[in-house]
């Protein structure tokens, strides 16, 4: 009795691990597609930014033409291949709405916009489509009172700021260059992780192992009992 329900948790177990290497397989492909998805959105031609934008135009390659709105900056603090620093993020009011734009990176010494003169009149950008990043950076809260931000939170810059008729996304402009070469755009990070290959095959080693395990708790004969002195 013993030796079949040993057996039979170890088929349970078995069941159970081919089941998440089945799901870590059907997780790889959806990855593929939405990899796939993503580059060709960010590779295809501009269209013109949308008032609103859901999951499906996150990486979307827009166009936007309006004017830049300075005195409303908002500086995001940022780590990336240059460095530490910050993201600007600059208010574009259109003829239709306002919509944030990471027009780049500065590093620390580039914070004061005094260093950086601004490209004032109408101006186009061109960039693609980001959600918002609400609460903050890992184990780090934005703080808008203090002006401290981690995340590029649309809604609470947007209320920080006092901005109205706001599209719910923000925009990271392209590489064009910017008046005195800051802030620096064209940094868009586009990575996915993919390790789903590696999960399917040690839950499917496991499977292996427990059907092994099974085997063998079936296979072991008993011992005989001992007869009393």
């Amino acid at each position: 009795m013993k030796r079949a329900l040993l057996a039979g948790a170890a088929l349970l177990l078995a069941g159970a691990f081919v089941a998440l290497g089945i799901w870590q397989v059907e997780r790889r492909a959806w990855k593929h597609a939405l990899i796939a998805t993503v580059d060709a959105r960010v590779h295809a031609a501009a269209v013109p930014a949308p008032r609103r934008a859901g999951a499906d135009d996150a990486y979307r390659r827009v166009t936007v033409t309006g004017i830049f709105r300075h005195d409303r900056e908002t500086l995001v603090q940022a780590v990336t291949a240059r460095g530490g620093g910050y993201w600007v993020l600059t208010p574009l009011r259109t003829s239709r709405f306002t919509v944030l734009v990471n027009r780049g990176f500065v590093p620390a010494e580039r914070r004061d916009p005094a260093t950086r003169p601004p490209p004032r009149g109408p101006v186009t950008v061109t960039g693609l489509i980001r959600p918002s990043e609400p609460g903050g950076g890992f184990l780090r809260s934005n703080d808008p009172a203090a002006a401290r931000w981690y995340s590029r939170d649309v809604a609470a810059i947007t209320a920080a700021r006092g901005l109205g008729n706001i599209a719910p996304y923000f925009i990271d402009a392209d590489a064009t260059p910017n008046p005195g070469g800051y802030p620096v755009g064209g940094l868009t990070v586009v990575r996915f992780s993919d390790n789903h290959l590696g999960y399917a095959l040690t839950w499917f080693a496991l499977a292996l192992l427990s059907l092994w395990a099974a085997w063998q708790v079936l296979r072991t004969r008993p011992l005989p009992a001992q007869k009393g002195a």
